[in-house]
């Protein structure tokens, strides 16, 4: 076996964490799973083992790009009617737990709930946003980051989609991210760095997280 059929095979773990991000959504697991190959075939080819750089790191954005390039060409991404239905019960499900008990609801608590398993419940979830959570609360000013992942591989995945797409946000918007994901600042603390009104900062932040979303999901 040569060296670049065995960084295939030790690396097939990867192309599965970053084909769960685009399950039910209108292409077959086994295309998925045939376009992440390809990528990884084309990481191992291009990667320089003389840089200082993880495979995984360089791997995931080329495999990722192989698998979205499929959506590009099938058109819009789509999901199924059922799946749809049951995201949108499980959405009024959680928000009437959350104004009952004021925290959030368990997925397992959920999937009872919803009397289906917890995998097709985390399947509703994720399809109705996008694979790093970007959620609010109802004052619309403290936010938090969530990364509801399955496995450290899938982790990683969405870690450096998340990255990539950050890194290609120009100066002003990158540092507004900064300070309100990775610093933890609340809207009116980035506002008073950055020399802008609470307002200005919740508008831009909005659209900006869009546009990640947008660079995450296409």
């Amino acid at each position: 076996m040569s060296k670049q059929e065995i960084i295939i095979e030790e690396n097939l773990g990867l192309v599965h964490a970053c084909c769960k991000r685009f399950k039910n959504r209108g292409i077959e697991y086994e295309d998925l799973y045939s376009a992440g190959c390809l990528g990884l075939v084309k990481a191992t080819r291009n990667f320089s083992f003389d840089r200082n750089v993880k495979f995984s790191t360089y791997a995931v954005p080329v495999i990722l790009g192989e698998i979205k390039q499929l959506f590009r060409e099938a058109g819009t991404v789509k999901v199924s009617r059922s799946l749809k239905e049951l995201s949108i019960k499980a959405k009024k499900i959680s928000e009437d737990y959350k104004k009952a008990t004021g925290q959030d609801i368990a997925v397992k608590l959920l999937a009872e709930k919803l009397d289906t398993s917890v995998e097709k419940t985390m399947d509703a979830l994720n399809c109705a946003q996008f694979p790093l959570s970007l959620t609010q609360d109802n004052n619309d000013e403290e936010q938090t980051l969530e990364i509801p992942v399955d496995s450290s591989e899938e982790k990683l995945t969405e870690h450096m989609s998340l990255n990539q797409a950050i890194e290609q946000l120009n100066k002003e918007d990158k540092n507004l991210i900064v300070l309100r994901y990775y610093k933890q600042k609340t809207q009116s603390q980035t506002a008073k760095e950055l020399g802008m009104t609470q307002v200005q900062v919740s508008r831009r932040e909005k659209k900006i997280l869009l546009s990640i979303r947008q660079k995450l999901i296409v």
